[in-house]
């Protein structure tokens, strides 16, 4: 049964269809996006361990580390073993950080649950997140933007799915709680039979793109595309770099630097957004904004995050990677700024900004896979996108850390207005400032990086194979 996730036994029979593929990469980046969800149950964590709210935070953020780090480790590994082992993998972690987690709140022992989330859920989360991407470029060489949006939209959607259905599953479980009422707390009963449903639900569902993925024929390509305008592009090489040879070039160093800013700059607004739009429309210590109007701000820039993975990445293919992340950081510079002076004024006017840039935000993520494959070939982009990833990491510690240090400056929660966050919203703007300058610094990839014409080192001797008939080398 094992052998069934050899790589060599996921080879597509003729006539397959590559559409099939975004669906299977779907299944996996939707159960994953569930990290961003954990902010429903963490009030009710906080009762059950009567621990504080940094200790329970720590779970959050061992999680989006491991990422970062298993991405970038295991990257070489998810590339020599094809999507659907990596897949497999990432499920059988993901599902175990679920069930060690419970195991942690039905004994109370919170070292359990930073175990069993926050380190195993980690490392599912980064074998997960990279684990179709080369797949998914190998089959869409002709819109790779495209392609790696629909699957990494996924993982910004993910929350808008877990988080009512977790509040449903804790209602369930326990009368008692409302989830409509957000001071209410769920049992520790309700919140282990909460972990151990999505546990097996998760793994349910990612078995479906387990079983579902397929890697390119070595002599397919798609119908009607020419490999020639792929040459034609400054940007596009039609040669391929190694992992280990992509980390010592300058390319690779500037993009994590772009992917780092834009990161940064919109983690600090989704990490903020709720509190953030009360007190931009505060006066005389009351918001004009309720508590329920907030919650509806956050929902719509998970909206928004999501449509931006897809939409953005998929005009990256028409205009170009290089030119899109001018777009991300430049704009988005000057809408930072217009959210600093202007966007008390109106609650449209905030909404409508602050939208933009988690859209932004979003699309950052989609297209950087593309970007990837532009620079460095097809031969090892997923290991490449692995060891980016920690980019994730570092800009998931230091964007929170930048607003909340300017604000802890300003005052306490539930008193500040729109000028407390203008120091932190004109940080972000030089933050995007650095990002985009070395957006423009980005060049091709020098030929002494290239990989030997033959291609020599890909699995099973049949890759760069594949990649030259289909004209993506």
């Amino acid at each position: 049964m094992l052998s069934t996730l050899d790589r060599g036994h996921t080879v597509a029979p003729p006539g397959y269809s590559r559409w099939l593929i975004p669906p299977a990469a779907l299944a996996i980046h939707l159960c994953i996006g569930q990290v961003y969800a954990t902010s429903v149950y963490k009030n009710s964590l906080i009762a059950h361990f009567d621990a504080s709210q940094t200790a329970i935070g720590v779970i959050f953020s061992i999680a989006i580390v491991m990422l970062g780090l298993s991405a970038a480790v295991a990257g070489t590994w998810v590339e020599a073993n094809g999507p659907r082992k990596a897949m497999f993998v990432s499920a059988c972690f993901w599902a175990a950080g679920f069930l060690v987690g419970a195991l942690g709140i039905a004994t109370r022992q919170l070292w359990l649950l930073y175990l069993g989330y926050g380190l195993l859920g980690g490392i599912g989360l980064g074998i997960g997140y990279i684990s179709p991407v080369s797949t998914l470029i190998k089959w869409f060489p002709d819109r790779p933007g495209l392609a790696t949006g629909l699957a990494i939209m996924g993982f910004g959607g993910g929350a808008m799915v877990a988080s009512p259905l977790s509040r449903q599953l804790l209602s369930f479980y326990d009368p008692g709680y409302d989830p409509a009422n957000a001071g209410s707390t769920a049992s520790g009963g309700a919140l282990v039979w909460l972990f151990v449903t999505l546990g097996v639900g998760y793994f349910l569902i990612m078995m479906f793109g387990v079983f579902n993925v397929r890697v390119p024929a070595a002599d397919w390509r798609p119908a009607g595309f020419d490999p020639a305008r792929l040459a034609a592009k400054p940007m596009v090489t039609t040669a391929n770099v190694s992992a280990a040879n992509a980390v010592k070039t300058r390319s690779f160093w500037l993009l994590w630097v772009v992917l780092f800013c834009n990161v940064t700059a919109g983690i600090g607004i989704l990490e903020q957004a709720s509190p953030m739009i009360q007190d931009f429309f505060r006066d005389n210590g009351t918001s004009a904004v309720s508590v329920a109007a907030a919650g509806g701000f956050v929902g719509l820039l998970s909206l928004f995050n999501m449509a931006g993975r897809f939409a953005w990445s998929s005009t990256s293919d028409l205009i170009g990677r290089k030119p899109i992340y001018l777009v991300y950081l430049g704009v988005g510079m000057v809408l930072y700024a217009l959210l600093a002076v202007v966007g008390h004024t109106a609650t449209a006017l905030f909404v409508l900004l602050a939208c933009v840039i988690l859209s932004f935000y979003g699309g950052g993520f989609a297209t950087v896979p593309a970007y990837l494959r532009d620079l460095f070939g097809t031969f090892e982009v997923g290991a490449i996108h692995g060891r980016l990833l920690t980019a994730w990491s570092a800009a998931g510690v230091a964007g929170p850390l930048i607003v909340n240090g300017f604000l802890d400056a300003q005052g306490k929660p539930g008193t500040l207005t729109a000028a407390a966050y203008r120091p932190a919203l004109f940080t972000m703007v030089g933050v995007l400032a650095v990002g985009f300058i070395a957006n423009l610094l980005i060049r091709p990839v020098p030929e002494r990086f290239h990989e030997p014409a033959s291609g020599g080192g890909a699995d099973e001797g049949t890759e760069p194979v594949a990649a030259e008939r289909s004209g993506t080398r």
